[in-house]
């Protein structure tokens, strides 16, 4: 099962998504035929465990792939036009264009030896028919939007010049230079401490309002899901397994999966000193054929079916669905 969503309001449609990594005689199968769409304007979450496949759906869908990895099966249409059958110059178009991101460590993602200027200044020039002296006060409305303090100073600064904070700023300037459609944004926080995260977050969702962009939050944050996205998919082991608005995911999880995430965040209104829960066992190889449901051997619902048929996603109601033989007795319980 498929939410569907009006053409009108439909800016990005993935459809059976397969990637697969290619080493010597092993493949692994990042990701297992995923489905979800992304509205304008809209915040959309993606959450998971290390692993699962969130950031090589953010890679598959701007086609950037590392060398080993392939994407094998699917569509990913994004204004209806499938971006597997584009050509890498007409994907060059897109990207930093249309479609944007912002990558976890802006560290290895900034050039070293170029200016924090030149850098935002050459991603306008590529996309924008404007002069050098344009891109260049163009860069310094960008550092500005961000607000990164003392901008015209800031321009001629290197990367390593700059704190954790205002490098990642840099990369938001940087993916927001030509008012992309759509923004996705990898773990933006990771490196950064709480105080600094949480003004990045508020920064994105600004600017969100403010230029109308659809963003696709990766994180395995619950935290960060619930204060900023208005839908959700949670994924698992290359699948999507349980997708709803935000409200509905945290009112009524259906999946045994989100279930135990979910009891493993800390509760500090009953300020729980105890150890957090687990989710038993470990993630399964994807090198190996999966049979039956991947959560199987870590679920404590499992039932003969689990092992031996794979679950289809199922409507539970809400514009809520799950990958589980059981999610409507969840629900229901």
């Amino acid at each position: 099962m498929q939410t569907t969503t009006a053409s009108g309001d439909l800016l990005l449609d993935v459809r059976e998504l397969e990637t697969h990594f290619f080493a010597e005689a092993n493949i692994t199968r990042a990701l297992g035929g995923i489905n979800f769409q992304v509205k304008r304007g809209e915040t959309l979450g993606v959450v998971g465990e290390s692993g699962c496949g969130k950031s090589i759906t953010a890679l598959s869908i701007l086609r950037l792939l590392p060398k080993l990895a392939k994407t094998v099966g699917g569509e990913i249409l994004f204004h209806g036009r499938d971006l597997l059958k584009l050509s890498e110059q007409e994907m060059r178009k897109l990207r930093g264009n249309r479609l944007a991101m912002i990558f976890q460590e802006p560290m290895t993602s900034l050039s070293p030896v170029h200016t924090i200027g030149r850098q935002i200044a050459e991603a306008v020039q590529i996309h924008t028919n404007v002069s050098r002296s344009g891109a260049t006060a163009k860069s310094l409305e960008l550092l500005r939007l961000v607000r990164i303090a003392d901008p015209e100073r800031r321009l001629n600064d290197y990367p390593h010049e700059m704190s954790g904070g205002m490098r990642q700023r840099a990369m938001i300037a940087m993916a927001l230079a030509c008012s992309p459609e759509l923004l996705i944004a990898d773990e933006p926080t990771t490196a950064l401490d709480v105080t600094m995260q949480a003004q990045i977050l508020r920064l994105i969702l600004d600017l969100k309002v403010r230029m109308g962009t659809a963003v696709v939050f990766i994180t395995h944050d619950l935290g960060v899901v619930a204060e900023t996205c208005q839908r959700v998919i949670v994924m698992y082991a290359g699948k999507i397994v349980e997708q709803a608005p935000v409200r509905e995911l945290f009112g009524r999880p259906s999946h045994p999966y989100t279930q135990a995430l979910m009891r493993s965040l800390p509760d500090l209104q009953r300020r729980h000193t105890g150890r957090l829960a687990e989710i038993p066992g470990v993630v399964p190889n994807l090198r190996e054929p999966i049979v039956g449901c991947s959560f199987a051997p870590r679920c404590p619902l499992t039932m003969d079916i689990c092992r031996e048929k794979t679950p289809i996603m199922r409507d539970v109601g809400q514009g809520h669905a799950a990958a589980c033989w059981r999610s409507e007795e969840i629900v229901n319980a």
